[in-house]
């Protein structure tokens, strides 16, 4: 699946926003988003989380022979896996251009650094040496996995633990943890890498860019160094060309960055080899929340109740007594009430249009009216008085539509509809009719 790309309003709003230096989640320019590192039951496993990128670091050994040419030297590999579960744009089973960079990178920053005495992994010169074997597995991907991966991969090489061995003669004997206590791996220091982001031709710098910053940037200029600001590795990519300066201001912050991350690293592996001196809980599923797992347990708070009645007669004293004043309901119309003041009933008063239409038409409406009583039998009381009723006849085939208006209407509508038998008045009878009025 190829990865969805970014449309051109996103580009230009992201650019935008770098240019008045504001990024997306809140941080500024030279901020590192929160790093959480959490172990598990077994040495040398770990999770690293820089935001939301996620890589579980995974530690283990064997014995080996070792290489020709380095016969009294261990054996280092380091395995960075891209998967789907990371985002849906890594395809399995095969190698990318990115993950070939980043493994290279890996290994130009731990192994060619000299950050682990790889002589103290020799057990028999010339025939047995250890290998270590560090794989990094992406969880999430949300930018910059360079920068986690490095720290996921030193912090699993720190809280690793090897079997001990003893050598008598020819014989090789390896000891279990119940037998010996494992040894731990023999680190001169902690490279850690730093990547800075440009874009518009190295104008703007950001320091650890999330996976949409990454989408829209110029180059990359990532930095390994230790907490002694001894530069281990520098890499450059994306063809952008770099000034001296830009590049020297880049190391200063990725020692201040390096330092911190340092003393981070360290204080989360005392607090792991404290629990399990004392017999605590560890793992990963102690590191995460009870309210995650638990979410309708939760510890309940005692509440004093001792108090409650005088607080609510102070609370009662205090407040103010309601107003006593009602308004009066206005009766406009019997059976009809409003609070307030409101605008007088509209109801039956006819518009102005209909007004000139009822005058033009007015006599040829009362001969056509008077036609559909004779036919039909419908007597209509007068109307006169406020509550006179209108009567209909008894017939059930009827249906009569009566609009009532309030006061003094000026006429009354009426529609009624026929039954098939009888018959309406034809329109040459209305006609006729008519004519004869207007000669008269």
């Amino acid at each position: 699946m190829k990865e969805t790309p970014l449309s051109n309003c996103e580009r230009r709003f992201l650019l935008r926003a770098i240019e008045e230096k504001k990024r997306l989640d809140g941080r500024q320019t030279y901020d590192y988003r929160n790093i959480k590192i959490s172990f598990g039951t077994d040495y040398g496993c770990c999770i690293v989380e820089l935001g939301k990128t996620r890589v579980l670091g995974q530690v283990s050994c064997e014995l080996v022979a070792p290489k020709l040419n380095r016969a009294t030297e261990g054996i280092l590999f380091f395995n960075l896996e891209l998967s789907q579960m990371a985002a849906p744009a890594f395809e399995p089973g095969r190698q990318s251009d990115l993950l070939v960079k980043l493994n290279r990178l890996l290994e130009r920053c731990l192994r060619n650094s000299k950050c682990i005495d790889t002589e103290s992994l020799c057990v028999v010169a010339g025939e047995k040496v250890w290998q270590i074997r560090v794989d990094l597995h992406l969880l999430n991907h949300d930018g910059n996995i360079i920068d986690a991966a490095s720290i996921a991969a030193i912090v699993a090489l720190c809280h690793f633990r090897r079997p001990d061995v003893s050598v008598q003669g020819e014989e090789v004997t390896l000891y279990t943890p119940e037998e010996r206590d494992p040894v731990a791996l023999s680190i001169h220091h902690m490279p850690i890498c730093v990547s800075f982001a440009f874009f518009q031709q190295g104008t703007y710098l950001l320091v650890d860019p999330n996976e949409r910053e990454e989408r829209v940037m110029d180059g990359l200029l990532v930095i390994a160094m230790n907490k002694h600001r001894e530069i281990c590795t520098i890499q450059s990519s994306g063809g952008i060309m770099l000034l001296k300066d830009q590049v020297l201001r880049c190391s200063k912050i990725a020692g201040v960055k390096v330092a911190e991350i340092t003393e981070l690293i360290q204080k989360a592996l005392e607090n792991d080899q404290k629990v399990r001196k004392e017999g605590g809980k560890f793992g990963f599923a102690e590191s995460i929340a009870d309210q995650r797992i638990t979410t309708f347990k939760m510890e309940k708070a005692p509440i004093d109740t001792s108090d409650v009645e005088e607080k609510a007669e102070e609370i009662i004293a205090e407040a103010e007594p309601p107003s006593e004043v009602v308004s009066k309901p206005v009766l406009w119309t019997s059976g009809t009430a409003q609070i307030g003041e409101g605008i007088e009933n509209s109801w039956g008063d006819l518009e102005d249009s209909e007004k000139d239409d009822d005058d033009e038409g007015g006599s040829d409406e009362a001969v056509i009216l008077d036609s559909v009583k004779m036919d039909t039998g419908v007597e209509v009381s007068d109307i006169g008085s406020q509550d006179a009723p209108i009567v209909l006849s008894d017939s059930e085939e009827e249906e009569m539509i009566i609009l009532e208006p309030d006061k003094n209407p000026k006429k009354i509508r009426t529609q009624i509809a026929c039954t098939k038998q009888e018959k309406a008045p034809s329109k040459k009878a209305v006609k006729k009719r008519k004519k004869k009025r207007t000669t008269n």
